[in-house]
């Protein structure tokens, strides 16, 4: 068996932690935020336009961007390395399909059980930002072992150069990174693991509304090669 990074198994613990309180905290965030449903509108029609099939929402927490997407007509299935989020996922979302995984080891051996090139499209929306610089590479090779040649992944993430860290959130102690990047560093590893980055938005830090942000926010569509 192989070993999982310290930081897989801190992350799980704080989700698990905080699944209950997430899922109402995050209610109504997405109606809120045009610029978030037009990148995810914009990915649904390319994998559509490429000719559809099964898509994977890595990091998808209680599924509500599985949700969304699902609701656009994709095909799709979410993954997440926290059993306390997928069991608020499910209940949430009885007619959707969730697997429980890490996204550096998106196989077999890693539960979620996604082949070589079965993916039309893979979402990871706010997910890699709790996966190391150091472990980045590997996650993006996951992505383009699991997608097919001219399949699309969208990746959103916090805009900066110092991570984050967070030891309490919604009333629970957790053990939280969350790493910031810029657009242009990120689409230089897509594209050294064959993904390189068709779109880029970069949306300035929103203060105003209920779900004030803390950073610029990067939303990047990438496509596989071949």
């Amino acid at each position: 068996m192989i070993a999982e990074p310290d930081f897989v198994s801190t992350t799980r613990a704080s989700y698990d932690a905080i699944a209950g309180e997430y899922v109402d905290f995050a209610r109504g965030e997405l109606v809120a935020k045009p610029l978030e449903r037009a990148a995810l509108a914009a990915f649904a029609d390319l994998v559509r336009a490429a000719g559809g099939g099964v898509v994977a929402d890595v990091g998808c927490g209680t599924g509500r961007i599985t949700e969304h997407l699902a609701g656009l007509g994709l095909d799709i299935f979410g993954v997440d390395l926290s059993p306390g989020m997928l069991a608020v996922a499910r209940q949430e979302h009885p007619e959707l399909r969730f697997r429980e995984g890490s996204m550096l080891r998106l196989g077999a051996d890693g539960g979620a059980g996604i082949r070589d090139g079965e993916l039309a499209g893979l979402v990871a929306w706010y997910s890699t930002i709790h996966v190391p610089d150091a472990e980045l590479p590997t996650a993006f090779a996951e992505f383009a072992r699991v997608l097919r040649p001219g399949g699309h992944a969208v990746l959103a993430f916090q805009v900066g150069d110092e991570p984050l860290r967070l030891s309490e959130a919604l009333g629970h102690e957790v053990e939280l990174d969350f790493h910031r990047r810029q657009p242009e560093a990120v689409a230089g590893l897509l594209a050294e693991a064959g993904l390189p980055v068709r779109a880029r938005v970069l949306k300035e830090r929103d203060t105003e509304g209920p779900f004030p942000e803390r950073t610029s926010q990067a939303f990047l569509i990438a496509r596989k090669e071949g």
